[in-house]
């Protein structure tokens, strides 16, 4: 069985349930989607669901209980990411969360796409469930250009674990990809912390925990890697990020030159800016409508009348409200 799954809880409830609504805007209720517990606070999300057949709250405790365990049992191995992630203002490990996206692959889906929940599904998927035929991932993104947000590019023992050609082509964002069950079974996950506590850990960008070691573990697996971004035309393909300020809006699609994007991300928003919108806060980011479209598509009569002026996502405070800031007067 093919599914769509995705990582949240309560706190990016209007994100996941745009993310929804999209999926069933674009796809039909029949294609189902399984949500995996970013921590135990899902309450929200439980009974927004329970109307919603076809989309489940993922409860296996061994499954999550494992990959919970093998993040930690890899990031262990890395020799500096604590003293990274402390200084970051982090206790514990980083982000730690993230990782329970790995669950999907012994949740209930033979073969799935992951979407992160800041994301919006736009157009068919049927392609990219095609690629798994032939291969282990596939992705449609141009993480690629960046290798600085998945590698230490510095580390000196990339080289010699991938080479660079491996590393400008099959790299990937992990808020996008489709993979299969089962690629990684338990004698490959400790193979892969093997070879981590070889010395092979201080190749992963310890700043986004899950992307980095994702990557890691489909390339040193040698598992092959299909990139929409990469193969097709210049004609053909489209990008993806909210970074782009050219897409085009119509019936509450977005466009690339006249090309229908397969899905939005809105890559280095904070939910808290989405929060703040759905309270009724007048906040402005790129493509903000179509959010506010898929948000409320099946709840009009509670989406937010925005007025006044509206105020850029990424504005910085004047000094009064930094004033008022530092002495805690306000937020």
């Amino acid at each position: 069985m093919d599914g769509i799954c995705t990582l949240g809880n309560d706190y990016v409830y209007d994100q996941i349930i745009a993310l929804l609504n999209s999926i069933e805007a674009i796809l039909g209720k029949q294609m189902p989607v399984c949500i995996y517990p970013y921590d135990e606070n899902t309450s929200k999300i439980a009974a927004a669901i329970a109307q919603r057949p076809q989309v489940t709250l993922y409860e296996d405790r061994d499954s999550i209980a494992k990959w919970d365990g093998f993040a930690k049992v890899a990031w262990d191995t890395h020799p500096t990411a604590r003293q990274r992630w402390q200084q970051a203002g982090s206790s514990g490990y980083h982000r730690f969360g993230t990782h329970r996206r790995y669950c999907a692959f012994d949740g209930p889906f033979d073969r799935f796409l992951y979407m992160d929940a800041d994301s919006l599904l736009l157009g068919s998927v049927e392609s990219i469930f095609d690629k798994l035929e032939e291969y282990d991932c596939v992705v449609y993104d141009s993480q690629y250009k960046d290798p600085t947000h998945v590698y230490e590019v510095e580390s000196p023992k990339l080289a010699s674990v991938f080479p660079p050609e491996r590393v400008a082509t099959e790299i990937f964002c992990s808020g996008f990809y489709a993979a299969k069950k089962d690629l990684f079974p338990e004698p490959k996950r400790d193979w892969l912390v093997t070879q981590l506590a070889s010395g092979e850990a201080e190749i992963l960008y310890s700043m986004a925990p899950d992307q980095t070691l994702i990557n890691y573990m489909m390339m040193r697996s040698d598992c092959p890697i299909y990139n929409f971004a990469r193969h097709l035309t210049i004609q053909e393909k489209t990008g993806c990020c909210v970074t782009s300020p050219h897409f085009e809006v119509r019936d509450n699609l977005v466009y690339d030159k006249g090309r229908r994007l397969t899905y939005l991300h809105y890559i280095g928003i904070s939910s808290r800016f989405f929060n703040r919108l759905c309270q009724g806060e007048n906040i402005d980011f790129p493509y903000r409508d179509v959010f506010l479209h898929y948000r409320y598509l099946n709840e009009l009569e509670t989406k937010p009348q925005l007025t006044g002026k509206a105020k850029l996502y990424n504005q910085k405070p004047n000094l009064a409200t930094r004033l008022g800031r530092k002495l805690g007067l306000t937020k």
